[in-house]
């Protein structure tokens, strides 16, 4: 049965519930921001598609494997790049990923043919490699384990949030500045979007700090505060004295299991979802990208409301089997809807709620046991590994949608992935996670 947090409040308890609510007040809408700059500039080649590839004369299977080719980037220079954070800084590297990724994806607007698709889409990947799992171990330093998992999930609310306004506004940009300068629609999305990864890339030099001793904001207390409680939990991990040594820990590759079966879906939905909603009779990018923005608004609530429970009872595996499950009932009822705009989206809705809650909830299982050196890598390689699946999902989707006509197959091979890491899940520990 799920353990619950005593409701007696002690006053060394109520400062530190205080101090930790400044905390989160300084870090956490900030890197929000710039997930959700970077997830916008990760995924907004979705809406590019309505566009492009009728311009361009891509296939659904050629823009499914330029979709994916960004994780390969992304997978080669994760950990690599997490390590390399932890020797310069947090501030500095994340600044320079944000940067990097603001060029590379402003240079899309220069897309020919399939050739320059596939080449920026993987320099996509390598630039950005390193800022989701760091800012999963920069958590770390402030924050621990028993507070981690409702701060993960407000960071992670960045994506349906990028959903919510990125994908109406990527519909509009589409729409309005289609032929202004001769170029297209698409081409001025990849330049409009690209801008503010590059301002706020800059204001990180000037607002993060490396770690609790370096933050002018709080007090000598304060920082005693933060550092006991992650201290007194680091203590309790499993810590591995080398990197090396996180490869070599069953848990771990468990973790890149679990992960991947949950990004399959995560992916899925956020570089195809216009072209679902398209396939319903919708017509224009700008309805198509209001209505897309529907299944957000769930996901937005379902993974607050989860991340919010699972802290407050201490319970983890559950919390993430149940939004797993509810994931592969949607891709299911979307498979058998697809001739009803209405219907479609519920079950989109559904799917959205499931897939997006399963991702900030699945980094309280690693971050419960990893520790010390590996811990950066561990982190990576789980990351990394997983975000594969960003790979094989949308080229799946494109190769079946190619071959049988059909978005249904996907969608139910979409729902097995999530019935898999569910099952995955329930072989953890409760004693190691439930924490």
């Amino acid at each position: 049965m799920p353990t619950t947090v005593p409701t007696d409040v002690t006053p060394e308890l109520a400062r530190e519930n205080a101090v930790f609510r400044k905390v989160v007040r300084r870090i956490v809408p900030f890197l929000m921001l710039c997930y959700v700059v970077s997830y916008l500039d990760r995924v907004n080649v979705g809406f590019a598609k309505l566009q492009m590839s009728s311009d361009l004369g891509f296939s659904e299977a050629a823009y499914g494997l330029g979709a994916g080719l960004f994780f390969i980037g992304y997978f080669l220079f994760e950990v690599p790049s997490n390590l390399l954070m932890q020797r310069v800084g947090a501030r500095t590297w994340i600044a320079r990923i944000m940067i990097s990724w603001g060029v590379v994806s402003a240079a899309f607007v220069f897309v020919t043919n399939e050739a320059t698709f596939y080449v920026l889409r993987f320099l996509l990947g390598a630039a950005e490699a390193g800022f989701y799992p760091g800012v999963i171990l920069y958590c770390t330093y402030w924050f621990p384990s028993r507070r981690r998992a409702r701060v993960i999930a407000l960071f992670m609310s960045a994506i349906p949030v990028a959903g919510i306004f990125g994908n109406p506004l990527s519909g509009w940009i589409m729409d309005v500045f289609h032929g202004v300068g001769g170029w297209d629609g698409w081409q001025w999305l990849f330049l409009v979007e690209a801008v503010p990864a590059l301002v706020i890339g800059v204001i990180t030099m000037f607002w993060l700090d490396n770690g609790v001793r370096e933050a002018k904001w709080l007090t000598d207390d304060e920082k005693s505060v933060v550092e006991r409680a992650v201290a007194a939990d680091a203590a309790q991990h499993t810590v591995h004295g080398r990197a090396l040594d996180a490869f070599r820990d069953g848990k771990v590759w468990l973790m890149c299991l679990i992960y991947f079966c949950f990004v399959m879906g995560q992916y899925a939905l956020t570089f195809w979802m216009p072209t679902f909603v398209e396939s319903t009779g919708i017509k224009g990018a700008l309805a198509i990208g209001v209505l897309s923005a529907i299944p957000y608004v769930a996901a937005l609530i379902a993974m607050n409301l989860f991340g919010f429970s699972a802290d407050k009872r201490r319970e983890r595996r559950w919390h993430l089997v149940v939004p797993s499950l509810m994931g592969a009932v949607g891709f299911s009822m979307a498979a058998s809807w697809t001739g009803s705009t209405v219907l479609s989206l519920v079950a989109l809705s559904i799917a959205a709620a499931g897939v997006l809650t399963c991702a900030p909830l699945f980094w309280s299982l690693p971050t419960s046991f990893l520790g010390g050196t590996a811990a950066a890598a561990g982190l990576a390689v789980i990351n990394s590994v997983g975000n594969l699946a960003g790979f094989v999902s949308p080229y799946m989707i494109g190769a079946l949608k190619d071959s049988t006509g059909s978005t249904a197959i996907p969608m139910y091979v979409l729902a097995l992935a999530l019935v898999v890491g569910a099952a995955a899940v329930l072989t953890t520990k409760k004693s190691v996670v439930n924490r």
